[in-house]
């Protein structure tokens, strides 16, 4: 385990590094065409760091300096401490390094249990409260002195991170999008701004109806992605026992919590079907 202090430090940089992302428009990203030329997206990790290490050395970011990754939904997993804390801050920690060595090309985006997370709203799996358990389990990793720390530095990167990615090719990325019912009320602005307002992050607000969504009609995701000026969206937040999942023509899911795993690297210059992001699909 690296040492609390490094930690806390590598938390704190990639917090300051995902704020200063280039093409960031309060919490929307947009890469800049001449700087992304291919993007890799990972479906739902909840804590899997073995997934998390296939991802990077497919990525091979060094060799490839045009290429992003794309990180979502990470906390929340099934692996424990001996104590019984959750271990899937250690993904957090690999982000936070990764972001520090490559920061124009690594990103993570929230899902729902983030949210939950930072804005303190349990969520309830079985009789376990899993907020609880994941806080449980950086301080069983760090210690009393430093675990508070390195949480509050968790948490402080949850609220920073971006909630949705529109590449240049028209593909948009965001962990999942609001219900049909949720979408006449959700203001693209609200994610554009530097900060969140308190009504944001409480149901019915612009990232709360962003992340719980489970609506994958198409007629709401052509809708949602009017909105963004998109063509196709790439999300996660739905149990996939392949991996991934196609509901329709405009939409691919991806999940990489369990086996098989999923994740995409496709090209950002060009449009994309369905079929060709098929094509580009991977499977752990």
């Amino acid at each position: 385990m690296p040492s609390p202090d490094r930690i806390l430090t590598l938390v704190q940089q990639a917090t300051a590094l995902t704020r200063a992302t280039p093409g960031r428009v309060g919490h929307v990203l947009h890469p800049d065409a001449r700087d992304c030329t291919e993007a890799l997206v990972v479906g739902d990790l909840h804590g899997r760091v073995a997934h998390f290490q296939v991802v990077i050395k497919t990525a091979d970011l060094a060799a490839n300096p045009t290429r992003h990754v794309v990180f979502q939904e990470v906390i929340h997993g099934k692996f424990r401490y001996p104590k019984g804390g959750d271990k899937s801050h250690q993904v957090v920690d690999l982000f936070s390094a990764l972001k520090c060595q490559f920061p124009r090309q690594v990103h993570y985006i929230p899902g729902n249990h983030e949210l939950a997370q930072w804005t303190d709203r349990p969520v309830l799996k079985g009789n376990e409260n899993v907020n609880a358990i994941f806080e449980e389990g950086v301080t069983e990793a760090y210690g009393p002195e430093w675990g508070p720390k390195i949480y509050a530095a968790y948490l402080e990167l949850f609220r920073a991170l971006p909630a949705i990615i529109r590449f240049p090719n028209r593909v948009v990325v965001s962990h999942t999008l609001p219900s049909l019912k949720a979408l006449p009320a959700f203001d693209l602005a609200r994610l554009e701004a530097d900060r969140y307002e308190p009504e944001d992050v409480l149901p019915g607000g612009a990232l709360h109806s962003l992340l719980w969504g489970r609506d994958t009609a198409r007629e709401t995701v052509k809708a949602f992605l009017e909105r963004l000026d998109g063509d196709l969206l790439v999300s996660g937040h739905i149990a996939c026992e392949q991996g991934y999942k196609t509901p329709h023509d405009c939409q691919l899911i991806l999940d990489c919590a369990e086996n098989p795993g999923g994740f995409v690297l496709f090209p950002t210059r060009r449009r994309m079907t369905i079929p060709d992001m098929l094509q580009c699909v991977r499977i752990i």
